[in-house]
């Protein structure tokens, strides 16, 4: 079998040296046979002409000889081949157009599919991923979908669970590092000795954690990323057994993880809203402490014991979740979740994900269907090629085949072509940043990805070719070879004569409109958002998180006096107007909120208890932000602890409990046994977590009264952003170089990022549907280009008769709009259909809008006009007796 197979290849890439060999051996033959003629007394002509008679033809013999390879068909294959890119080196405009319009159509299903694939189909990096959740705290009926758990409830979890293997605690945080003479904020996550091996997480150098590090009073250690130590450290292998000094404590390198070790914000979402650790730590005493139930901050990850599904352990978790609702005094609609870690990580984004993944394959659809209408244009001028070869002798089914193979071939360089498409659109996915596709870095070409371009360029190949060429096939010899190719008086001016290619315009069209109108929802949509106020003036605003914390910190009334010895040297540079900072700032992955009880209101028996965001924040924080005050007062500077406590609310909070009566002077407190709070301002409403999320109720506290931990500062400036941004910077170092500066962005950064996903969407799909508009409006020009050109006799007829130029006109705007409306009523019921799975991705727009589909099907029917303007033109300008005269 393998000499066989061996013997057939050789046949089929050295077949001209092995008819090289037959030459020589049917030489050889011949002057044998020759030769005995020559011997038996005939002269040499005549002896080399009865050698020839004896054995046969030589030609025939070569035929039978390459036939008895085996490889004909392969042969026919390859001839197929260089025939198709000798037609393609002849006609190289329209073969670019074809295999442009498959490049895009290809590329842009595979980058979908790269997204696809690595969402839905690639496991997470971690042992067995589908067994491992992340638990969430719930309060629905408290305006809390999504809370982070207590070590308390960790511990209950963790001993009185029946359906977990591992359990692990975890708490993310900002560090600062003081390696150097400059302080940095660096991110890090403490957790339980169990983390990082559910995880599969391996040290490169050293250890990871211990057991007996989960302990309390055990000495501090670290375990490093791979590129935290390549980018701080230089990757010295000497760091382990070295102390590091993180907010002002020495902490002992006792291992690096390998580089292939991935964890971040969206499979572990911790409070803080770390993107992604540098380092590892075992928890403090706090998170050792089983009896903290009050610190709700961490993260709580699980694996399942074999042959448990996440139903039985969620049924499981809901026992524990009701005994802590009655020992604990939860609200009533206190639950704990159980999320498989791949759909935490996936989120909402299936739904978009496989949204955009549909329109790209009608994208892709709309242009096999165009590439389908051009190959049927080309096969008409191509009549008369295609009737010689009949004639010669060529079947149906191999001329059948020589056209698909084109088709392929076509399709495969698209494919090609493609794949450049795709890496380009991942690489600009990533420079834009969207913010809503999870595994973002992990995107790319492996062999799932390139097995679908391929699979997808040969079905591609046969959709769009299959039917040109079964039409092609047919040929009429006799009509073909005297028409010598040329239209003729039959053709008429009319698309019934063209079934097939109306047919694959109106299906343009119709593929066309649902994406069109998607597109103009998204675009609708966006501009609504964008026209959301957020409550604040973001123009001229930069802002940062100055991170005072750590040991120097400890005392409350430094970290006061530090703020506002920075305040002070703020507003005192170029540009700045004016200055503030806040503990939470809007549309940042800071959140606070907690219980609220408000002086003489007695909530309904089953109210759960109320909740509500909670912020401190600098006097002048409310002027600089341009957030407006309703009634009452501002903060002022002598609002201290030496002073009665005071609070601002938001206009939200005074109109649920204040409808009829004014707010100020009421009391609020954040627990039964603190003080009693005075209402002092009431300020206007506040997007804190993005322009289309609900707010809840906000309750402003000084920061001179609470001295919580560190702040956003904010500065009003009508300088460069940028300069203004480094002197802060500049000025935070020269008071205290260990107080690192992060999260520098702009307020209008902040609120255009806020829109990221949305953004994301409305460009790819509005890209797709002008993709595709392009294409109709290829297709319909094409279609009347050759309605012109076949009935340019039928036309000349009709101007002879005494037709005028403009109702020849009028007939080919008859015929294009005929086929616009078509595709339009098909196109509608489609887009009726289609767009209500886009309900998710809409923001104050129904799936239905009219003034979209509407405004849609105007910009078709005026494209599809268009379209028709140059091949009526030309229509206008035919010689009757020119045109006659060719016929």
């Amino acid at each position: 079998m393998l000499s066989d197979l061996l013997y057939r290849l050789r046949a089929l890439f050295r077949g001209k040296q092995m008819d090289t060999e037959v030459d020589d051996e049917l030489r050889y033959h011949l002057e044998r046979e020759a030769e005995k003629y020559r011997r038996a007394g005939f002269h040499s002509n005549e002896a080399v002409r009865r050698a020839r008679v004896a054995l046969g033809g030589h030609e025939q013999i070569k035929q039978q000889s390459r036939d008895s390879r085996g490889t004909k068909f392969f042969e026919e294959i390859l001839q197929d081949l260089r025939y198709a890119m000798r037609s393609f080196a002849r006609t190289p405009g329209f073969t670019a157009l074809i295999v442009l319009s498959l490049a895009i159509g290809i590329g842009a299903n595979t980058a979908i599919f790269s997204v696809t694939s690595t969402l839905l189909l690639k496991p997470l990096p971690y042992p067995a991923p589908d067994r491992i959740a992340i638990l969430w705290l719930r309060s629905p009926g408290i305006g809390i979908p999504q809370d982070w758990p207590s070590p308390g409830q960790y511990h209950d979890i963790a001993t009185q669970n029946h359906v977990f293997q591992d359990t692990a605690l975890a708490i993310g945080g900002n560090f600062t590092l003081t390696e150097r003479t400059k302080a940095m904020k660096v991110d890090g996550i403490q957790a339980m000795s169990s983390l990082l091996p559910m995880l599969g997480a391996k040290p490169m150098l050293g250890r990871i954690f211990l057991p007996e590090e989960d302990q309390p009073g055990k000495p501090a250690t670290v375990v490093l990323t791979y590129g935290f130590w390549q980018r701080e450290f230089a990757g010295d292998p000497s760091i382990v057994g070295r102390a590091i000094t993180l907010d002002g404590e020495p902490h002992t390198v006792v291992g690096v993880l390998s580089s292939g070790f991935r964890l971040n914000h969206e499979a572990l979402p911790t409070i803080s809203g770390i993107e992604k650790p540098e380092f590892f730590m075992p928890l403090d005493d706090d998170g050792k402490n089983p009896s903290n139930y009050g610190s709700e901050n961490y993260n709580i990850l699980a694996r399942v014991k074999p042959g448990v599904t996440m139903q039985q352990a969620q049924s499981d978790i809901d026992v524990i979740a009701g005994r802590l609702r009655q020992e604990k005094h939860r609200d009533r609609s206190f639950t704990i979740s159980v999320v498989p870690l791949i759909e935490q990580v996936v989120g909402n984004v299936r739904a978009a994900v496989l949204i955009l993944f549909g329109a790209v394959a009608l994208v892709l659809l709309i242009a096999c269907t165009n590439v389908a209408n051009l190959l049927l244009s080309r096969a008409a001028v191509r009549q008369r090629e295609i009737a010689i070869r009949a004639a010669l002798g060529a079947g149906r089914v191999r001329m059948v085949r020589q056209l698909l193979t084109e088709s392929i071939l076509l399709s495969l360089m698209g494919g090609v072509a493609g794949l450049a498409i795709s890496a380009l659109s991942i690489f600009i996915a990533r420079k834009m940043h969207p913010g809503n596709i999870p595994r973002l870095e992990e995107l790319g070409m492996d062999f799932r990805v390139l097995g679908f371009t391929l699979v997808i360029s040969l079905l591609t190949g046969v959709l769009f070719g299959l039917v040109p060429a079964l039409r092609a096939s047919r040929v009429d010899l006799t009509a073909n070879l005297k028409a010598g190719g040329k239209g003729s008086l039959s053709g008429g001016l009319s698309i019934r004569h063209d079934k097939v290619r109306g047919t694959l315009v109106i299906a343009e069209l119709a593929i066309s409109l649902p994406l069109l109108v998607g597109a103009g929802l998204l675009v609708r949509s966006f501009v609504r958002l964008a026209n959301v106020p957020p409550g604040f003036n973001p123009q001229h605003v930069v802002s940062m998180n100055v991170g005072a914390y750590g040991p120097k910190f400890k005392d409350p009334i430094t970290r006061v006096q530090f703020y506002q010895q920075l305040a002070k040297r703020v507003s005192r540079l170029p540009g700045v107007t004016a200055t503030g900072a806040v503990s939470a700032l809007p549309l940042t992955s800071t959140v606070g909120w907690g219980g609220m009880h408000i002086e003489g209101y007695v909530p309904p028996a089953n109210e759960p208890e109320l909740q509500v965001d909670q912020r401190s924040s600098t006097p002048p924080y409310f002027s600089t932000m341009q957030i407006p005050l309703i009634r009452g007062r501002m903060f002022a500077e002598t609002d201290t602890d030496k002073m009665p406590p005071v609070a601002i609310i938001d206009q939200k909070m005074a109109d649920r409990f204040w409808t009829h009566g004014d707010a100020i002077g009421k009391r609020i407190r954040r627990s039964e046994d603190s003080l009693w709070i005075t209402v002092v301002g009431v300020v206007g409403v506040v997007k804190e977590y993005g322009l289309d999320t609900d707010s809840r109720m906000v309750v402003y506290y000084p920061h001179a009264q609470v001295r919580n931990g560190s702040l956003y500062v904010v500065a009003r400036t009508t300088s460069d952003p940028g300069a203004t941004t480094a002197a802060i910077i500049h000025l935070v170092n020269a008071i205290d170089p260990d107080v690192p500066v992060y999260d520098v962005v702009t307020m209008e950064q902040r609120v255009q990022d806020s829109m990221a996903r949305q953004r994301f969407a409305m460009t790819m799909l509005s890209g797709f549907a002008g993709f595709a508009m392009i294409l109709a409006v290829i297709g319909i020009y094409g279609v009347m280009s050759f309605l012109v050109t076949q009935g340019t006799g039928d036309i000349a007829i009709r101007m002879a008769l005494g037709a005028r130029r403009a109702s020849i006109l009028s007939l080919v705007f008859q015929q294009g709009m005929r086929l616009a409306l078509a595709g339009a009523v098909v196109g509608l019921v489609g887009a009726f259909g289609l767009t209500r799975m886009m309900s998710s991705l809409l923001f104050d727009v129904t799936p239905t809008d009219p003034f979209t589909f509407l405004s849609v099907l105007s910009l078709l029917l005026v494209v599809a006009l268009s379209a028709c303007l140059f091949p009526a033109g030309r229509a206008m300008r035919i010689d009757p007796m020119v045109a006659l005269r060719a016929e």
